[in-house]
């Protein structure tokens, strides 16, 4: 049976979270830049996706497409966010405060990758919308009930691999190049838009170890038909694995940036 000590600290870990997922998911939602990309960029996405379906062979996968495209934009969000956080701490000088804090460095880090992606939500939602609306793309998912669990399974998976992402950028003192390089990459080996049987028979291993993979699996299944549960729970635990090896990068990253003092020369 937990003791209250156990208790305490659970609360005061989701405490922690949702305060700080609310500090930045407003911080996110005044920044120029991440409203630029948020409103923009999804729509672009879903109306280039859409015309390339039409034109081709699956006219009648439109309704995927324009999923597919909102979750270029969930990812995007993640990268250029978690990236951003840290760049914009290193640029404030706060970055080292924020490591030297009793708060291990992960506690801080894990509200702001998950903020980034609440924020980036709102791509998945206005590319459907925007299919639904202005191409008549009949909202008709095959799996309505697993739909919306999908996308909140999809939104957790990618700020798990977030905390990954920020881990590195912590190191790093221009993180953005590293996020311009990830971005297509990942977009290509989950299989957003284009399956990845598509793909070399190399980047098997890529496609299977990637959380965005089988999160896409699991939300395009709800969306067009097939097995949603095991790629969901896949993504989950390929989550968790990321977060576990997130959480010992940030204790060599703690270390490092305190026996050396040089975290912001990084």
């Amino acid at each position: 049976m937990m003791g209250p000590f156990t208790w305490r600290g659970l609360y005061r870990f989701w405490r922690l979270m949702a305060v700080g997922v609310r500090t930045h998911v407003l911080y996110l939602s005044r920044s120029g830049l991440e409203l630029v990309m948020a409103v923009f960029a999804p729509i672009v996405f879903a109306t280039l996706a859409v015309y390339l379906f039409r034109a081709g062979d699956h006219p009648d996968r439109l309704l995927q497409a324009a999923v597919g495209a909102g979750l270029m934009g969930v990812w995007s969000a993640v990268l250029f966010g978690g990236g951003g956080a840290i760049q914009e701490q290193r640029w404030m000088g706060t970055l080292e405060t924020l490591v030297s804090a009793p708060t291990r460095l992960s506690l801080v880090l894990l509200p702001i990758t998950f903020a980034t992606a609440i924020v980036g939500t709102y791509s998945l939602v206005a590319t459907v919308v925007w299919g639904v609306v202005l191409f008549d793309i009949p909202f008709t998912p095959a799996s309505p009930a697993l739909f919306v669990p999908a996308m909140l399974v999809c939104v957790v998976a990618l700020g798990m691999m977030g905390l990954l992402m920020a881990a590195t950028f912590v190191l790093l003192r221009n993180a953005n190049a590293l996020a311009n390089a990830l971005e297509y990459p990942v977009w290509m080996f989950s299989g957003v838009l284009v399956s990845t049987a598509s793909l070399p028979e190399w980047t098997r291993p890529v496609t299977w170890a990637l959380p965005t993979s089988w999160a896409s699996r699991a939300v395009q299944a709800a969306t067009g038909g097939g097995e949603v549960l095991r790629p969901a729970a896949v993504a989950l635990a390929l989550g968790v694995g990321y977060v576990a090896v997130a959480l010992v990068a940030l204790i060599w990253v703690e270390r490092r940036a305190r026996g050396t003092g040089t975290l912001a020369l990084t």
